[in-house]
């Protein structure tokens, strides 16, 4: 199963040129919780924000790439290259884009303000529908909730 887990704003904007806008220990916390099993994959540039892997565990990173990443970190050239389990894609925009194709679930964190992106989570509401979404919470002024989107399946 491959999943995308995001945080968006109304505009479906997930960064900025220096990073994430907003700080949201809630949804750090479940984030953490959501990926604490099976694959990690992400992109070069979110690879290069990390100082270390995500749980302590081997975490690929799509690239075309040669040459060693550091440890605990895996060169992939694709999603087919991966070890068989359940594959969680944390980003950035590009491999969103690569791979939302492919996903069968969308777990969202939907920040609800414009924080004026640079950077954005491809569209997707035409291909999934919404089957879970929490109430809204409050951190730091900012109002967000949880969204879980499943692939239609063409009856």
């Amino acid at each position: 199963m491959i999943r995308l887990i995001a945080a968006v704003d109304t505009a479906r904007g997930i960064a900025t040129s220096t990073g994430i806008p907003w700080r949201l220990p809630g949804d750090s916390a479940y984030f953490r919780e959501q990926t604490k099993q099976g694959l990690i994959v992400m992109g070069s540039a979110t690879y290069t924000e990390f100082a270390a892997p995500l749980h302590g565990r081997t975490n690929y990173v799509l690239t075309s790439r040669k040459g060693p990443l550091r440890e605990g970190f895996e060169p992939v050239a694709g999603l087919d290259d991966l070890p068989p389990g359940d594959t969680w894609v944390i980003g950035g925009a590009t491999v969103y884009a690569a791979t939302v194709g492919r996903a069968d679930d969308l777990y969202l964190t939907q920040v609800l303000a414009d924080f004026h992106c640079t950077k954005f989570f491809p569209a997707y509401e035409d291909d999934f529908e919404r089957t879970a979404r929490s109430d809204e919470r409050e951190e730091g002024g900012v109002a967000y909730r949880f969204e879980v989107w499943r692939r239609r399946r063409v009856r």
